[in-house]
């Protein structure tokens, strides 16, 4: 499989907007804090055209054995990349919504709070004030 179709891309619409994971859900994906650079974790929902092939997608990289990035544009056009953690995918009318858990590094959230334009002297240490 090429590499391209080892991520998940935003290619319109507006950068998607993270939540803090409550801490039940935390704890069943508990083991994804423990890769090589901490983070947390955050969900976020998006339309998508395919929603059961993007879930597939994301099985096959788990199978095997590889991480399964979201890239989107960030409101200053910078690219950003977060591995998925884990993704399911809601049927509606209007299309299907996909509902991907994801990894938030440090350097991540720092770049999402400079380009939101909150001020430097703003407490971003508590992820849920962030977001």
């Amino acid at each position: 499989m090429e590499m391209d179709e080892r991520k998940i891309t935003i290619i319109e619409g507006p950068p998607p907007t993270f939540e803090p994971v409550q801490p039940e859900m935390q704890f069943v994906l508990g083991s994804a804090l423990e890769g090589p650079e901490p983070g947390e974790l955050a969900v976020t929902r998006v339309r998508a055209l395919n929603g059961p092939e993007l879930v597939e997608r994301c099985y096959r990289a788990w199978r095997d054995k590889e991480s399964i990035p979201l890239e989107f544009r960030t409101t200053l056009g910078t690219v950003q990349r977060v591995p998925i953690v884990a993704v399911r995918y809601v049927p509606t009318e209007e299309g299907d919504i996909l509902f991907l858990w994801v990894l938030l590094t440090r350097q991540v959230i720092d770049s999402l709070v400079e380009e939101s334009g909150w001020a430097d002297d703003e407490e971003d240490d508590d992820f849920a004030d962030i977001f």
